[in-house]
């Protein structure tokens, strides 16, 4: 009977449409779970994060002596050229911009930005770097000046000079437990304490607590109830 073929006809396209749309919201299930899951997966077989990018260092030239090499904590007279990676735009000349003078800073502090504390170390005087940074490691999604937001950028940086810093940025990591870049009166008691023990000395929880009024007093220009990394090396008289 024709009318039965076409009813059976007709249920079978209605059946294999349904089963064809099932098919595709399954496959599309699939995908999107393993999206979900795949970066997980990542993350934790990483320890929980995603890897820090690194800065990349071409040697452009460097001393056949080199009787000192940069450390944490060392200060550093540099004449560097900025440029953007993306153009090769140069957005800064320390040669050509401003007095002309290379450039002192501190080491290891953030007192620049992460590429060059990451970028500068085991430098001899002397020796000229290309560092390629990228913008996590920059300036970030802010942008500074003339330098757009999310921008990589490249320096080509020639280390002039290399003093001892006022105060030791391995004293300051070993008082910071929490690794904040600042020091709590809780980090700077408990280094005092073990000070005091090593050197043999009783512990005195009230002499130790006018010790950390005192320091506190003179070294927490701010006034914020921490010592920054910055006051901490910049003042010169020793904890």
């Amino acid at each position: 009977m024709p009318w039965i073929y076409f009813g059976y006809s007709f249920l079978q396209d209605r059946l294999n449409y349904v089963l064809l749309k099932f098919c595709i919201s399954a496959i599309r299930m699939l995908f999107f779970s393993i999206c979900l899951i795949v970066p997980s997966l990542f993350v934790f077989t990483t320890g929980g994060k995603l890897p820090e990018p690194e800065v990349k260092i071409e040697v452009l030239h460097k001393p056949l002596l080199c009787y000192r090499k940069s450390k944490y904590g060392d200060m550093l007279l540099v004449h560097f050229d900025g440029f953007l990676e993306s153009d090769g735009t140069i957005f800064h000349s320390s040669r050509k911009d401003g007095d002309k003078n290379p450039v002192w800073f501190t080491l290891g502090i953030r007192e620049v930005i992460k590429g060059w504390d990451k970028g500068l170390q085991n430098m001899c005087s002397g020796e000229r770097r290309k560092l390629s940074i990228p913008s996590s490691l920059a300036y970030g999604k802010e942008g500074k000046g003339k330098i757009p937001p999310n921008s990589a950028l490249i320096f080509d940086i020639e280390l002039m000079d290399i003093q001892n810093g006022p105060r030791s940025h391995e004293s300051f990591r070993e008082m910071d437990l929490n690794d904040d870049w600042k020091l709590s009166r809780q980090e700077v008691t408990v280094y005092l304490k073990k000070e005091f023990e090593k050197h043999g000395y009783s512990p005195n929880d009230t002499h130790h607590e006018v010790m950390v009024d005192d320091i506190f007093k003179n070294e927490d220009e701010d006034k914020d109830g921490f010592i920054s990394s910055r006051e901490f090396v910049y003042q010169h008289d020793e904890l």
